[in-house]
Order: structure tokens, then C-alpha cells, then sequence
């Protein structure tokens, strides 16, 4: 495979792995009663409820940004879901829509410049690569987030693996020899 080749892969790896993640955790944060779920536990936005929104709401900015399509909220901590069920179709489809974004790249595209205005106003360029590299840390980020609380509210045997390498294993991209 070219370098370049493995350049377009790794954000397609990534975007699959950001999906098969989030259906992973999303499956244990409905493993909680309605008040752990909207319990402000001093993460940075609160809650599971409040996180996880923020998630959503992140990803369609970044995504406005990238494809000049799709809801852009104008606030980070916006609720755009009020329950988790409510929830789950919005976040896989957006997951489905980055990947789909994703899909669509080339080495070309990764390398060039993005110019988007932050939530502030504040206009900014850099590499799409490097936006993307945001995008999916930002997602393990709060994602980690989200598992800590689930792990302090319902204990660890209840919060799965999100390491990427187990995504890699059941993915087929790493491989026992």
C-alpha cells in the first residue's frame, strides 16, 4: 500500500472505529435509570446526557465546516436530544455521515487547507488531516468521559473495552500470526 494510501485509510480506520465506539458506549449508558443518565457528575458538560449531546453537537459543526452541509449549533453545551433514545438515531447518523464524508477524501483533500471560523468567530486555516485528528480525539476525549462516569455509577464490568486495538482485532486489521 502507498504512503498515500495509508494516509486516506487511517481516517477511514478512524471513522469506523469512532462509530463502532460510540454503539459500544451508547449500549452501556442505556444500562442507567433516568437520573444517573442526567446526574451532573462534574464532567466538563455535566452529565452522560449533557456529554454526549455535546458530542453530537461538536460533530455537526465540524462537519458543517468540512461539507458546507448539515445543523451547526450555535452553542457546545446545546441539548439537541432530551433522552437517549432520542439520541441513538441522531448519533448514528451523523457517525454514518462522517464516515461517509470520510470515505470520500483523498490524500489531496487531507493535505489541503480548511478555512472555518471557530465558535467564537475567530477565523482559522489548517490541514483537513489535522481537523480530522481533532475531530476523533475530541470523540475519545468525551467518550472517555462518558465511560468514567458509567464506571463510577454502575461499576467497571458494565463499561466495555473502547481501546482501539480491540476495534483493529475485530476489524481484521490486526491479526494473531
Amino acid at each position: 500500500m502507498s504512503a498515500a494510501d495509508l494516509f486516506v485509510q487511517r481516517y477511514r480506520t478512524f471513522a469506523a472505529y469512532n462509530a463502532w465506539a460510540n454503539r459500544r458506549l451508547y449500549s452501556a449508558a442505556a444500562q442507567l435509570i433516568d437520573a444517573q443518565y442526567r446526574a451532573n457528575r462534574g464532567a466538563f458538560f455535566g452529565s452522560v446526557h449533557g456529554t454526549l449531546n455535546h458530542l453530537l453537537v461538536t460533530d455537526r459543526i465540524w462537519m458543517r465546516r468540512m461539507s458546507g452541509t448539515g445543523d451547526a449549533p450555535t452553542r457546545l453545551d446545546a441539548i439537541l436530544f432530551e433522552t437517549l433514545a432520542e439520541l441513538v438515531p441522531a448519533r448514528q447518523a451523523e457517525d454514518a455521515r462522517i464516515a461517509t464524508h470520510v470515505a470520500g477524501l483523498r490524500a489531496a483533500e487531507l493535505s489541503a487547507d480548511l478555512r472555518y471560523n471557530n465558535s467564537a468567530g475567530q477565523p482559522f486555516v489548517q490541514p483537513l488531516a489535522t481537523v480530522l485528528d481533532h475531530v476523533f480525539n475530541h470523540q475519545t476525549h468525551h467518550r472517555g468521559q462518558v465511560h468514567s462516569l458509567i464506571s463510577g455509577l454502575l461499576g467497571n464490568a458494565a463499561t466495555p473495552s473502547l481501546d482501539l486495538v480491540l476495534y483493529q482485532r475485530e476489524a481484521g486489521i490486526a491479526v494473531p500470526v
